[in-house]
């Protein structure tokens, strides 16, 4: 009777299952191998944005050696023209102006004339300080600038006359020089600047040099020729004017024009009135 014992197979028998265990085993291996590879990729890998495409164009780059175009500032508006003096504003025939010319071509009319506003001004004078209100105040300014500014004190050595004493100094002077050198020193009643209130003959103090061509070299003197203008004034009778004028060198014979005139005159360079106005020279008297 056969045994009910199941054979043992042998230990050293080699299995047949065991090629297939190998192959089995290489497979997955192989599968493992492949899952690897194709996981997915790098996180820093995958993350970084993809470059853009290159343009065929190269970019722009600024030349170092070339200087930056100069900025160019907004044109300013041309500056208008001052407007041209107004040579007509007053008149120079009214003897009532300020601007009237009286020389020995231009008699005043009437001849007799006399301003309105006559005032007495509280001046050093040597003969009483009678001017047209507006030259009297002007010249008291003057006054106080010449001294203020260090070219010391002034006096009034004459003023307004009246066309009967105008007829008593020119006579005086006919006496003394006769009539020829008498029309140089002196103007003829009713010629005269003084008769219109609007003249000053000034002299220093202490007095010296009154009424003679010296004054001209006086701090006074001086100080008058270079800045009478500021306030209305101005020499009338200049040294190298005596053709124009028809008088000898007066420095201390100063007419009140006005600032705006005195001003111009001064800008200009002029220096006589008749010149300023085109009139003619006046070196004699017409008859």
């Amino acid at each position: 009777m056969p045994s009910s014992r199941r054979r043992r197979p042998s230990r050293h028998r080699p299995s047949a299952s065991a090629p297939l265990a190998a192959l089995a085993l290489a497979l997955v291996t192989a599968a493992l191998a492949g899952c690897t590879s194709g996981a997915a990729p790098d996180a820093s890998t995958s993350a970084r944005p993809s470059a853009p495409p290159s343009s065929s164009a190269p970019a722009a780059t600024a030349d170092p050696s070339e200087e930056p175009a100069p900025v160019t500032s907004p044109a300013e508006p041309p500056t208008p023209a001052a407007p041209a003096f107004d040579k007509s504003a007053m008149s120079i025939d009214d003897p009532a102006s300020l601007w009237v010319v009286s020389d020995k071509l231009r008699p005043l009319s009437p001849i007799d004339y006399v301003p309105s506003d006559l005032v007495t001004i509280d001046v050093a004078s040597q003969n009483p300080p009678v001017f047209r209100r507006e030259a009297g105040d002007a010249l008291l300014a003057l006054f106080a600038a010449g001294e203020a500014e260090g070219a010391g004190q002034f006096q009034v050595q004459s003023a307004y006359r009246s066309y009967a004493t105008q007829v008593s100094v020119y006579q005086g002077w006919v006496d003394r020089l006769g009539q020829a050198q008498a029309d140089i020193q002196s103007a003829r009643p009713g010629h005269s600047e003084h008769q219109t209130g609007l003249v000053a003959d000034i002299s220093p103090i202490p007095l010296s040099c009154a009424l003679q061509a010296c004054f001209g070299d006086t701090a006074q003197g001086q100080w008058l020729a270079a800045n009478a203008w500021r306030y209305g004034w101005l020499l009338r009778y200049p040294a190298d004017k005596t053709a124009v004028t028809g008088f000898t060198y007066e420095p201390w014979h100063f007419r009140y024009v006005g600032v705006p005139l005195a001003t111009e005159l001064h800008t200009t360079g002029v220096t006589t009135l008749e010149e300023f106005f085109g009139l003619p020279a006046a070196p004699t008297y017409a008859g």
